[in-house]
């Protein structure tokens, strides 16, 4: 980038300093460019300015300004200000403005002495901070792109027909469908292993019988639907994120924007809506696998028949424990989809990207989903539910 004047015949570039009373007058001069920056950048090293006061830079002389120069006087301001001494600008050129306003107002990354410097307390408040910062600009970002779902579902809903029904059924079929025998079997494994701890603490207190209740409610209430949503932010979660990260790569989001298409809805909308259908589904189906798995367990453990345990059972919970944990499940739909989705259009054009905005998926998801169940268990306990 380069702004001049014609009619220069100098082709050199250079600076003067006139100490005028407490300040001191730093004229540029010639042509501040690629060529003239080496020599400017000693020059302006071996510069010595006395600590106070203040430093008139005067730019109307200067002929010729690019982007290097533009650095060169950022530099020179630099300098003076590490000397104790506030730069002003004088005479700046209305065609040097833009172009030195933007360099200064870029972020340089802090010299690697400094960092060396500083102490192990200094790095680790620099690093939360920074994570902080990022954490919040995603939560912002997140935010924006759940806006952007939500115009479009309400766009969809106002035209039936801009539903796609085919990649609906598509996805339901991969995220619901073969979905099924990993969540039965994870659950009913997870049921045979706390009817049997359970079991084992509650027959020191000769309070076998309350093994039953106490499985019922917490794979009802909680374990089903928190186990369903976590293998399906690690299963179908992470193959979004892969998907659309795939498609970003090879420019095919580009495409469909040039077809004149929103990817959002015609991407992210039947994902949205495939999960929030099949996952309450199966929180269901590990509701039961898990019941089961636990009355396989109690029954070999404590001598109990099927009968026993059902009216058991039936006294433990009722309908309203189980809707306690099924009314979780579409809360945690939305967000794993969402979520898979965002960080899908987030992928760099780089394979590394993809794995890594995958990876990131994965845990946000299983990080919300817990936040979201906490905050659940806290609101039916205000609500006394």
């Amino acid at each position: 980038m380069r702004q001049e004047d014609g009619g220069t015949a100098d082709r050199r570039g250079w600076f003067t300093v006139e100490p005028q009373g407490a300040q001191v007058r730093i004229a540029l001069h010639g042509l501040w460019t690629v060529p003239t920056a080496a020599s400017l950048s000693r020059e302006i090293a071996a510069l010595k300015l006395d600590r106070g006061g203040t430093v008139i830079l005067d730019l109307a002389p200067l002929d010729t300004l690019d982007t290097s120069g533009a650095w060169l006087v950022k530099s020179l301001m630099d300098r003076c200000r590490d000397a104790a001494v506030e730069p002003e600008l004088h005479g700046l050129k209305d065609h040097h403005a833009p172009l030195l306003h933007i360099v200064q107002d870029t972020r340089t990354t802090v010299d690697d002495s400094l960092h060396a410097k500083a102490t192990t307390l200094g790095r680790l408040l620099q690093i939360t901070g920074k994570a902080t910062i990022d954490a919040g600009g995603k939560a912002k970002e997140l935010t924006n792109f759940v806006g952007i779902v939500t115009v479009a579902f309400l766009r969809a809903a106002a035209n039936p027909k801009r539903l796609r029904p085919i990649s609906i059924v598509n996805q339901l079929e991969l995220t619901g469908l073969r979905a099924i025998p990993i969540i039965g079997l994870l659950s009913f494994l997870i049921g045979v292993t706390l009817a049997y701890l359970m079991a084992d603490q509650f027959r020191a207190y000769g309070l076998d019988v309350f093994t039953v209740n106490v499985l019922g409610i917490f794979v009802l209430r909680e374990a089903g639907v928190l186990i369903t949503a976590i293998v399906i932010a690690g299963r179908s979660g992470s193959a979004f994120t892969a998907e659309i990260g795939t498609m970003k790569v090879n420019e095919e989001l580009d495409a469909l924007r040039t077809l004149g298409l929103d990817p959002v809805e015609v991407l992210v909308v039947p994902r949205v809506l495939a999960l929030l259908i099949t996952l309450p589904i199966l929180a269901f189906w590990a509701d039961l696998t898990g019941l089961l798995g636990g009355a396989m367990m109690t029954m070999l453990v404590l001598d109990l028949t099927p009968t026993q345990f059902i009216q058991q059972l039936k006294g433990a919970v009722n309908l309203e424990t189980f809707l306690v944990g099924l009314v979780k499940a579409p809360v945690h739909a939305y967000i794993i989809a969402v979520v898979g989705c965002f960080e899908g259009f987030k992928v760099k054009q780089s394979a590394e990207s993809v794995g890594k905005q995958t990876t990131t998926s994965v845990v946000e998801s299983i990080f919300l989903v817990i936040v979201a169940t906490a905050v659940f268990s806290v609101m039916f306990s205000v609500l006394g539910i």
